[in-house]
């Protein structure tokens, strides 16, 4: 202890000698280290620092600050070197980086099922090409369920400084060959600044997600630091004013991490108290303050950047095992970032980075693009299959259930043409959508013949409501309610007689989808008649019913309809989440109890029962087959019967055959009754 202390002091004695001579911010550096404690706190979800997140902020106005010293200095001692500028870039960032994307490879080859290991490895491309931000926004918001599973989530904000870090000097430069000057530089700042402002808070109110990812909202926060330092490096102000400014920034940052949260819409104009605060805080430059310059504060904030690396895989980690809301785990997070990030500055951001700076620029730039390339192709080794015969093989088996589906889906459901299954001698029509495709080859099976088969015809996320739109930005045609307006049209006359099974996944269409990882809108309807709701209003509700009823009464007047109730829905995928306990040797029953499926499905049901009631409509009922008295099960015997959450698989629809077969039993007994 005697002797960390020791070199504690030398470290802090060093820097302060280095702040004297105008190499080293100290204040800067405290700064970080603020920034990164809110940050990690926040992920930690430790009660009292619910706008921890705006820690991300400070870091781009404190990099904004940096990087406008390095190029405005070099352009005005006309030496700058763009080269030179990405090589010290591309050594302070990478090498830490490269090491963590390593550790999470070889973690996910022992923890992770094949889709997930495929999806570390898409992460781990993209946060090495620094364009992860873009692959963030295609997936989910930043604060949705579903990004406490991403490895890698935190990349975003490294990318987006990546991204500004290859425009900024470039642009700079650009600028520095037509208009020459410190005043030029200025204006450009504040017009870009001001530019990149009005993008933010247009999109903060359009398109939060891509306000929040996207390099044109966030671009300002560092212009902002690039307008501290010209204008602080002309500027001499009075010690009383610098405290003065140091506290105020100070209380910006505070109350932005202890008032604000993830309701608040972010980066919307909340945004200016962290940002403006840390501006505040930079120019006011007071060294060894008590706010900045603590040995604490100036120790994290050496090792900022490596703690933010190292604490989000941590928190990801706890959530993998179902630890997150408890103390200790959290308390043993917060510590192992502490020593990650030690190690990893000690190991690996100090030692390699003065390693590549006594290399030729060359041989330096060769080392770093090597060693990337070699960790992004193996990452994208990961991403094309999962590698899943790196599982053990009973864990494989499960986990391949989610390949088990119709072989024919893509030819009959993806196309949306018409498909025969069993025999060529037509006995029933099946439509609807992406449920329609995981039953038909049971009803196929449940033919009395080989001879007999079904007639198929069906579109993803399609509701057979004639008059149902589906909700989309898409214009122009939608496939689905092109198939629906063919088969209007076409089954009056489409083997008449025969009996129409109507399959959907109706209750998510009026309900929407249930809350859970990857979904973006839970509780949103995905269909509308007259105008779109965001909620299952009543009003909503009852256009539902009254639209659903009136498209059952219309096909059946050609065909004996048959409704199938909506098959029960898990709460996560069931080969994944089978093959994931089994593989840290847990047991676990993937369930939901009839309870919960007859709230979510009243609505459904009253339809289907009021179009039995009023034309003739019989109901096919899969819960006997799929449920007991108190549950749905997503397994039996401990294999999946679906492949995702909510299809069924082949071996799962099997169970339903019973369930088809009563349909070809009443229609063998109609028939004798007319002969």
């Amino acid at each position: 202890m005697h002797l960390v202390r020791y070199l504690l002091r030398l470290k802090v004695a060093s820097n302060s000698t280095a702040s004297r001579s105008g190499d080293f911010r100290g204040d800067i550096n405290g700064l970080r280290a603020w920034a990164v404690v809110a940050v990690v706190l926040y992920h930690f979800n430790v009660p009292g620092f619910g706008g921890g997140f705006a820690g991300v902020d400070v870091f781009f106005v404190i990099s904004g600050f940096l990087m406008a010293g390095i190029v405005c200095k070099g352009l005005e001692a006309q030496h700058f070197s763009l080269a030179g500028f990405y090589l010290a870039r591309a050594r302070r960032i990478l090498p830490a980086l490269m090491v963590l994307v390593i550790v999470l490879l070889v973690l996910g080859w022992i923890l992770l099922m094949p889709k997930e290991y495929q999806t570390l490895g898409r992460h781990a491309r993209e946060s090495l090409l620094f364009s992860s931000n873009l692959r963030y926004l295609d997936e989910a918001g930043y604060f949705d369920i579903a990004s406490h599973e991403k490895w890698l989530l935190h990349t975003w904000s490294l990318s987006v400084e990546w991204q500004f870090y290859m425009l900024y000097p470039v642009a700079l430069l650009v600028l520095s060959k037509v208009l020459p000057g410190r005043r030029a530089l200025l204006v450009a700042h504040m017009l870009g600044l001001l530019g990149s402002f009005g993008i933010c808070q247009y999109l903060s109110v359009r398109q939060p997600d891509a306000a929040f990812f996207l390099l044109q909202s966030r671009a300002w926060e560092m212009l902002l630091g690039g307008v501290v330092y010209l204008l602080g490096d002309q500027i001499r102000l009075p010690l009383r004013t610098r405290h003065f400014l140091e506290v105020v920034g100070g209380v910006f940052i505070i109350a932005a991490v202890l008032l604000v949260d993830a309701s608040v819409r972010w980066p919307g104009t909340a945004v200016l108290m962290p940002t403006l605060g840390a501006a505040l805080i930079i120019l006011a430059s007071r060294q060894n303050s008590l706010l900045t310059g603590s040995r604490v504060a100036q120790w994290v904030g050496e090792r900022s950047y490596s703690i933010y690396l190292w604490h989000w895989p941590l928190v990801v980690l706890l959530v993998y095992f179902g630890l997150q809301g408890s103390p200790l785990p959290i308390l043993a997070g917060l510590l192992l970032s502490l020593l990650f990030g030690h190690l990893s500055y000690h190991w690996v951001e100090e030692p390699v980075r003065d390693w590549l700076a006594q290399k030729t620029k060359v041989r330096s730039a060769a080392w770093v693009v090597v060693c990337l390339v070699v960790i992004a192709l193996s990452a994208q080794m990961v991403r094309r299959s999962g590698l899943p015969e790196r599982l053990p093989e009973a864990v494989a088996q499960i986990e391949s259930e989610r390949h088990n589906n119709n072989p024919r889906l893509e030819e009959c459901l993806g196309e949306a043409v018409p498909c025969v299954f069993g025999g060529e001698q037509i006995s029933a029509l099946v439509i609807g959508d992406s449920h329609a495709d995981a039953v038909v080859t049971a009803i196929a099976e449940s033919l009395p013949s080989k001879q007999q088969g079904v007639y198929f015809q069906g579109k993803s996320a399609c509701l057979m409501v004639f008059t149902a739109h589906k909700v989309s930005e898409d214009k122009g045609p939608q496939p689905c309610q092109v198939l629906k307006d063919y088969l209007r049209e076409k089954l009056p006359t489409l083997y008449p007689g025969k009996p129409l099974i109507v399959v959907n996944r109706t209750s998510v269409y009026a309900m929407g989808e249930l809350p859970m990882p990857g979904v973006n809108h839970p509780g949103r309807p995905t269909v509308y008649f007259t105008r779109q709701f965001e909620t299952p209003a009543t009003e909503f509700l009852r256009e539902f019913h009254q639209h659903y009823v009136a498209s059952a009464c219309e096909l059946s007047e050609h065909h004996p309809l048959y409704l199938v109730r909506p098959v029960p829905e898990m709460m996560g995928s069931v080969p994944h989440l089978l093959g994931r306990a089994m593989l840290l040797g847990k047991q676990v029953e993937l369930a939901v109890t009839r309870s919960a499926y007859e709230q979510r499905n009243a609505a459904v049901w009253a339809a289907q029962d009021e179009a039995a009631a009023r034309c003739g409509a019989r109901i096919l009922d899969p819960l006997p087959y799929l449920c007991d008295e108190n549950n749905c099960y997503g397994s039996r015997d401990g294999w999946p019967l679906y492949v995702d959450d909510d299809h069924l698989s082949e071996f799962g629809n099997r169970l339903l055959i019973p369930m088809f077969a009563q349909i070809f039993a009443e229609s063998e007994v109609e028939a004798l009754a007319h002969e």
